[in-house]
């Protein structure tokens, strides 16, 4: 490990802006990542110390930080592989996603037995390193910026060791309203709340969210809250609540997906499609996305509008997600089953109605942005959902966009979208033959302004925009 002095400005995260992979000689080679964090921490500048605090994700990169080959602005942890797994798929993707995206199958699951107590102590265990290991990192006054819901006990216990800090907590993901937040054990449901707590500026996607954290804490912990002032005060320490609605990078997406590798994705999409409308959804196979239902809508708009028929192709990039965890393998052979199905159905000899791919290839699906006639964005719930954001923003000729109303970006979005009802898929096959036939000039003019909205807090800006909420005391 490499020693850097004390930071001014530090970042944790789950997932770090480096990974290492180990070479057939043995030897590691470091890969960066690219996105929000990375282009944010980056616009502060480079006069200022930073430090990105993340865990060491892969057995590259825990030797990596064996070997003492990080880099002195990361700080990989080598949290015990057992620790991390428990911590990682048992309470952060298990449980906590669960509970925010309203997906629990309640006459089963959740069970909070022995294993769950084992995964909550290995939570804390993990929760516990980042804040011993950015308390150790941190200058005086330092500013602490901590990602998401891996990290939700961390800022109360980063503020029991370091209360000179200056510590944001932002969450990515939907926040639960209390009825359904209260299937959690009381004791997590109080230890996740007073988690974030322990940080003066809790952001969020939607304004939304932000108010189903605080009806939780009231709820909860009897917390005093200014729902005017988005505030909530709670064993004598206030909490800001920020709203930071992360935009698409309009300037790099553009960019890109003009680049020959596109260019050349784009031309097969086009021969495959053969002049027909499109339909274009671009998803990890997570269950909130959705991505069966949007099949079953898409197979409604077939049998019901016959018009359809030979005239649209559905062009579906569902990218592996989580499949170290039984319920995504089986949700990702449904999207299969269900694809299938469509294509037996209704395909012909020189119509395949969906195009399935389920391997991740960017470029692909930026071909597939900028070709789309109709977007299909129809989570469940979803914290933002940058889909919705970044695919008017790549279009060619301008696309519609059915959306979820359950998706964060339609408090942005949803005045020139197609709303609709997620579970609904009768109404939703309605909303694609409605995107479908919408006037070239109405299409137009609605995409336009998506691209805008969309754009209005690039990455850079929504990072510092929450920093800036914790140096200048605004929310």
């Amino acid at each position: 490990m490499v020693t850097a002095s004390p930071a001014s400005i530090l970042l944790a995260s789950n997932r770090g802006p480096v990974s290492f992979t180990i070479e057939d000689d043995g030897a590691l080679t470091p890969r960066r990542g690219g996105g929000g964090l990375v282009s944010g921490l980056s616009a502060i500048g480079d006069e200022v110390d930073s430090v990105w605090v993340c865990a060491a994700l892969t057995e590259g990169d825990r030797a990596a930080t064996r070997q003492g080959l990080d880099d002195p602005s990361v700080r990989m942890l080598d949290i015990d592989a057992g620790t991390f797994a428990r911590a990682y798929n048992g309470i952060a993707n298990s449980t906590l996603w669960f509970v925010h995206h309203l997906i629990f199958n309640t006459p089963t699951t959740p069970v909070f037995g022995s294993s769950f107590r084992r995964e909550w102590t290995s939570y804390e265990i993990y929760n516990t390193s980042f804040a011993e290991a950015l308390a150790e990192s941190a200058a005086e006054g330092a500013t602490v910026l901590v990602q998401d819901y891996h990290l939700s006990l961390t800022p109360r216990l980063l503020r029991e060791l370091r209360p000179d800090l200056r510590i944001g907590h932002f969450s990515h993901t939907p926040w639960a309203p209390p009825d359904y937040y209260r299937l959690l054990p009381d004791d997590v449901a109080v230890d996740v709340l007073e988690g974030i707590l322990g940080a003066d500026h809790a952001g969020f996607l939607t304004r939304r969210w932000a108010a189903a954290f605080a009806d939780c804490c009231e709820a909860v912990l009897g917390a005093e809250v200014d729902r005017a002032a988005l505030t909530v005060s709670h064993k004598g320490r206030t909490t800001r609540l920020g709203v930071h609605p992360l935009g698409a990078d309009g300037e790099f997406l553009r960019e890109r997906a003009h680049r020959p590798d596109v260019d050349s994705r784009l031309a097969t999409l086009r021969d495959a499609v053969g002049g027909r409308k499109t339909v274009v959804r671009v998803d990890r196979t997570e269950l909130s996305k959705n991505i069966v239902r949007g099949l079953h809508a898409y197979r409604h708009l077939l049998r019901t509008r016959p018009e359809w028929l030979d005239r649209v192709v559905h062009i579906a990039f569902a990218y592996p997600s989580r499949h170290d965890l039984p319920e995504y393998r089986e949700y990702t052979a449904s999207v299969l089953r269900v694809a299938q199905e469509i294509n037996d159905e209704f395909g012909t000899a020189s119509w395949q109605p969906v195009m399935l791919q389920v391997d991740d290839d960017f470029a692909r699906s930026l071909a597939a942005y900028r070709l789309a006639d109709v977007a299909l964005v129809n989570p469940i719930r979803d914290g933002m959902n940058l889909v919705a954001k970044e695919v008017p923003v790549v279009s060619d000729a301008g696309c519609a966009l059915v959306l979820s109303r359950e998706a964060g970006a339609y408090e942005e979005l949803g005045g020139d979208a197609v709303a609709v009802n997620p579970y609904d898929v009768i109404a939703t096959a309605e909303a694609l033959h409605t995107a479908l036939t919408m006037p070239e000039e109405e299409r137009s003019a609605r995409c336009g302004r998506l691209a805008a909205a969309s754009t209005a807090l690039p990455p850079s800006a929504w990072f510092l925009e929450q920093y800036r909420a914790l140096t200048d005391g605004q929310s």
